[in-house]
């Protein structure tokens, strides 16, 4: 990853910056980044399997700076496809949006395409990246789909990174893997077997009615863990669709080829109409009213943790969804200046800090692997014994039995 200073493609930078929201619907917990001015219709993105949030931050930054809203979410824990459609359709009534564009890259594009089959009036066009139509072939890859919600964190885990390429990478590429196993970690079990459910659960895309022209198909040319024959089939089903491939990339493009991937989604937003508001990103007043809203995030680093006195109602929350307000003398400054020189006088006045936050990141990066392999193989061993534990805790009782009988 790169340094704190090299905003705003910076995680780290990011995560100061930008508020995570987390709001209770129902009985579902949402999680979601919502950032731009809100009188552009959003660009929604959701993630893969192994996806959070997080894994957009870059479309996110890059984005917002040029007036586009962007709202990226975690796929929360829904059972079936039909659930999926109703929470997302209580999510976006939550959130005060009504016609959407959505950016949908593996389970992610597969969902986007349902809830545009089952709510068209709501879809104003569509970007899948390297997803499919039909759920059965992953199925029948999986024989124990039916106790997915049985089976151990750790199993479910290796299960979902088995399906990530195994080196060697370019270092891009190997960046953008080690960040998303790093997310694969904050996934609960409950998380990994919905997701995982979602996967298998058999279903298909009917023919939608949104138009080709309003879809874009964004697919790397290298390799991903979707198989190529199911892109394939998504390409014969949208004929009409603009076509954005990538040369190189892997399984996520959106991090480890984030310009090209920006470029393709800010001209599909231009071609469907969709209009950018720079004038009010480059004009966010104190009240926070130009886009949405920040409210000092230093000082209240616990806030989207909790729920808001007023039970969730997301009018408090949107005062949290812009950058923090510039200094009186900066105000005429664009948000990209903004953001530069904000990071340039973090680096200049934290320098040492800096350099021990990087590595530390780096560090913890380059570090999930051997958790998981250490952890996986510690549990394994335990999964190993519990049968010869069972077996002799049986055998015991039996001869005490026997025994007993004699005496």
């Amino acid at each position: 990853m790169k340094g704190v200073s090299s905003a705003p493609g910076d995680y780290i930078h990011f995560k100061s910056q930008v508020p995570l929201h987390k709001i209770p619907i129902g009985t579902k917990q949402w999680r979601y980044y919502d950032f731009g001015p809100k009188v552009v219709p959003p660009l929604i993105c959701l993630p893969g399997t192994a996806g959070t949030a997080d894994v957009f931050y870059k479309q996110i930054m890059s984005l917002s700076m040029k007036g586009y809203r962007v709202i990226s979410v975690d796929i929360p824990r829904v059972w079936n496809h039909q659930e999926w459609i109703q929470s997302f359709e209580k999510f976006l009534d939550a959130v005060d949006v009504h016609h959407i564009h959505l950016y949908g890259t593996a389970l992610g594009g597969f969902l986007a395409q349902l809830f545009a089959q089952h709510r068209p009036r709501r879809v104003k066009s569509l970007i899948l990246s390297n997803t499919f139509l039909e759920t059965r072939s992953f199925a029948a890859a999986m024989p124990w789909a039916p106790i997915v919600g049985w089976t151990p964190s750790f199993l479910l885990k290796r299960y979902i990174l088995t399906g990530i390429r195994d080196g060697p990478h370019e270092p891009f590429i190997a960046d953008s893997v080690d960040f998303v196993v790093s997310q694969v970690e904050t996934l609960s079990r409950d998380d990994l077997a919905s997701r995982l459910t979602l996967t298998v659960d058999t279903a298909s895309v009917e023919p939608l009615l949104l138009s080709d022209s309003f879809i874009t198909i964004m697919d790397t040319n290298d390799y991903s863990a979707i198989p190529q024959q199911l892109k394939d089939q998504l390409s014969e089903r949208y004929p009409g669709a603009r076509r954005g491939y990538l040369k190189t990339g892997g399984d996520f493009p959106f991090l480890s080829r984030p310009d090209e991937v920006n470029l393709h989604l800010q001209l599909h937003l231009r071609r469907v109409g969709v209009e950018a508001q720079p004038d009010l990103v480059r004009s966010i007043p104190k009240d926070g009213t130009g886009g949405s809203p920040s409210k000092e995030n230093d000082e209240k680093k616990d806030t989207d943790d909790q729920p808001k006195d007023n039970g969730g109602n997301l009018e408090s929350t949107s005062e949290e969804n812009q950058l923090p307000p510039a200094p009186e003398s900066s105000e005429s400054h664009g948000l990209d200046d903004q953001v530069l020189i904000n990071a340039k006088m973090y680096s200049i006045g934290h320098e040492d800090g800096i350099t021990l936050t990087q590595s530390a990141f780096l560090k913890n990066q380059h570090s999930v692997a051997a958790r998981i392999l250490l952890q996986s193989s510690w549990e394994l061993l335990i999964f190993s014994l519990l049968p010869l534990f069972v077996e002799s805790l049986y055998i015991t009782y039996n001869n005490v039995w026997k025994f007993r009988q004699l005496v």
